[in-house]
């Protein structure tokens, strides 16, 4: 495969293929949420390793997430202050939601701080993200390391340098809420 334009990588992912395109933490790699085998299979990743739905917008985890829950209010408040950002929000999730993680009541859900991430997301709409690596190996930064590691993925080369290592290095603060309030599960860029 080749280093792809914006508008081939949008086509891409919006057919269901698996996508590359950098972040604000480490370039992602994606795919329609229909489509999350593909990365498990990819990556030899463990079904007990959920994936994160990344959108532009709030509004486009809505359908994912269990609107009804009595802290609704809570999550809303708590992604505008830290979206866009690299936190990860784990919330109760709906049917539609837990579809994407077998196994899982809750899903991860980011909007990240890059420009590059939010013009593909307002074009693909919201995509299952993981980093791009093999399981258990650290996460490619380069674009050109991932088109050479994984050559069914179409990543991203309009516009950004192939050669000088993306994002931050550091994963996204998750934190997921729970009948006591949010919990950290996991500590990244942000202090949460």
């Amino acid at each position: 495969m080749a280093l792809v334009s914006f508008a081939a990588l949008v086509a891409s992912a919006r057919s269901g293929k698996l996508v590359s395109f950098p972040t604000d933490t480490v370039p992602a790699l994606a795919v329609r949420p229909d489509r999350s085998a593909d990365i498990f299979t990819l990556k030899q990743r463990s079904l007990d390793k959920p994936l994160i739905l990344m959108a532009a917008r709030w509004e486009e985890f809505l359908p994912f997430l269990d609107i009804a829950h009595p802290a609704l209010e809570i999550w809303q408040q708590t992604a505008q202050k830290y979206f866009a950002g690299a936190v990860t929000l784990v919330l109760p999730a709906s049917d539609r939601g837990c579809s994407l993680n077998r196994g899982f009541q809750t899903l991860g859900v980011r909007i990240p701080d890059n420009k590059t991430a939010i013009s593909i997301l307002q074009q693909t709409g919201g995509v299952l993200t993981t980093s791009v690596n093999k399981s258990n190996e650290p996460p490619l930064r380069r674009m050109l390391e991932i088109d050479e590691a994984f050559s069914s993925v179409m990543v991203l080369g309009d516009g950004i340098s192939n050669t000088e290592q993306l994002g931050s290095g550091l994963p996204s603060t998750v934190v997921e809420w729970t009948a006591d309030g949010w919990i950290v599960r996991r500590q990244g860029a942000v202090s949460f």
